[in-house]
């Protein structure tokens, strides 16, 4: 079981709006010993997220989603969750009664009394409905909830957009639901700068180094370099630490051997 990431909305594809979500998420699962496995980027097209959805659904995934969860008419995620479940959307009423709250003190601070039968404010509930059987999550912000589907069926974490929201929800998901994952296996990570070298000439080391060191991955992220700094590989090794350790000395003396320049990082 991993963690997969669905960010949507059309404004991230087209540019319009910077993605925060991915490298947030990266930083909360981390933060918990826990590691993003994927991530998508899906537009406001109900077929295609609907078609995404079902096939996240059918895996075996922690999935949280961005996105598309209110009532306005480019908002389809609620409803294609449902679809991809074969669902109804049903009045939560616990969100229910979270929205009619808002409402009220949205009334009152303007010096009037709710009218919970006016168009806008039934056109609001609607953010309440969700697949048949949802839990909710929490909105700190304005208490206008996201929904989870735990039950049956890999568990989705359904958020707004919205960082200011989706960030702190997405943090009680993961300290309320999986707390038994958090820190369970022992991570660590060495790589170093390897400066004017060839990665296919470093190519061989890396393959002894994965054969011959178990529960180490190496991995390489070349540079060409630019005005500050020149070519250079950026080598290394992740996984479990006592593997690592050995490695990353592995690495070091076979870089020495050859008279490579390197720079640990």
């Amino acid at each position: 079981m991993g963690f997969g990431l669905i960010v949507v909305g059309d404004e991230i594809l087209s540019g319009k709006r910077q993605d925060k979500h991915f490298s947030k998420v990266v930083e909360l699962l981390a933060e918990r010993g826990l590691q993003l496995s994927w991530a998508e980027f899906v537009g406001d097209d109900p077929v295609r997220l609907t078609q995404t959805l079902r096939r996240s659904f059918a895996g075996q995934d922690i999935v949280f989603s961005c996105g598309g969860i209110g009532a306005t008419p480019d908002d389809h995620t609620r409803q294609c969750a449902g679809a991809a479940l074969g669902l109804p959307l049903m009045l939560h009423a616990e969100g229910r009664r979270h929205i009619e709250e808002r409402i009220r003190e949205t009334a009152l601070e303007a010096g009037r009394e709710p009218d919970f039968s006016a168009p806008e404010n039934l056109q609001r509930l609607k953010m309440a409905e969700f697949p048949q059987g949802a839990q909710l999550i929490p909105n700190p912000y304005n208490r206008i909830a996201g929904f989870s589907i735990m039950e049956g069926r890999a568990p989705h974490h359904f958020v707004p957009g919205f960082p200011v929201m989706a960030w702190p929800m997405i943090a009680w998901v993961l300290d309320t639901h999986y707390p038994h994952l958090f820190h369970r296996e022992a991570y660590a990570e060495r790589a170093l700068l390897v400066y004017e070298q060839a990665e296919a000439a470093l190519t061989p080391l890396m393959e002894r180094l994965q054969r011959e060191h178990e529960g180490a991955r190496v991995f390489s992220l070349p540079s060409v370099g630019d005005a500050q700094t020149r070519r250079h590989i950026e080598l290394g090794v992740k996984g479990r630490p006592e593997s690592v350790v050995a490695a990353y000395a592995a690495m070091c003396a076979e870089l020495d051997r050859i008279k490579a320049e390197y720079r640990p990082l």
